[in-house]
């Protein structure tokens, strides 16, 4: 099997910085892209960032300029520094990865999830 497992979520004052962090374990054979999303109560999941397995980036235009995605292949990590964050941003972060692994059937590849972790932003 193969889980996600985000960290460092909780409450900042507006202006403020977090960085979230999420970690694929399992019998994985290869993590392909990588990406956060977002869901504030009553609203959909949109997405915030997201990271191919060569590096490349992009970001949701409410973002862009304050928010940084990266990974660590040899962890199987994808972090997000949050800064500058504003109320708007409150929400729960989700990390999703597209991971090959070996199954019954053979070689198969799933989008996985994350269980979210809180960001409050509040004075």
């Amino acid at each position: 099997q193969v889980q996600l497992v985000e960290s460092g979520g909780g409450l900042v004052q507006p202006g403020g910085s977090l960085r979230l962090s999420c970690a694929a374990s399992g019998s994985i054979l290869r993590v392909y892209g990588m990406g956060w999303y977002r869901q504030a109560p009553g609203k959909q999941r949109d997405l915030v960032a997201a990271i191919t397995d060569g590096g490349s980036t992009n970001y949701a235009d409410s973002v862009k300029g304050r928010f940084t995605i990266s990974r660590d292949n040899d962890k199987n990590t994808v972090y997000l520094q949050m800064n500058s964050l504003k109320p708007a941003d409150t929400a729960v972060y989700y990390c999703n990865s597209r991971i090959q692994r070996t199954t019954n059937w053979g070689v198969r590849e799933y989008d996985y999830w994350g269980q979210g972790t809180q960001v409050t932003v509040s004075s």
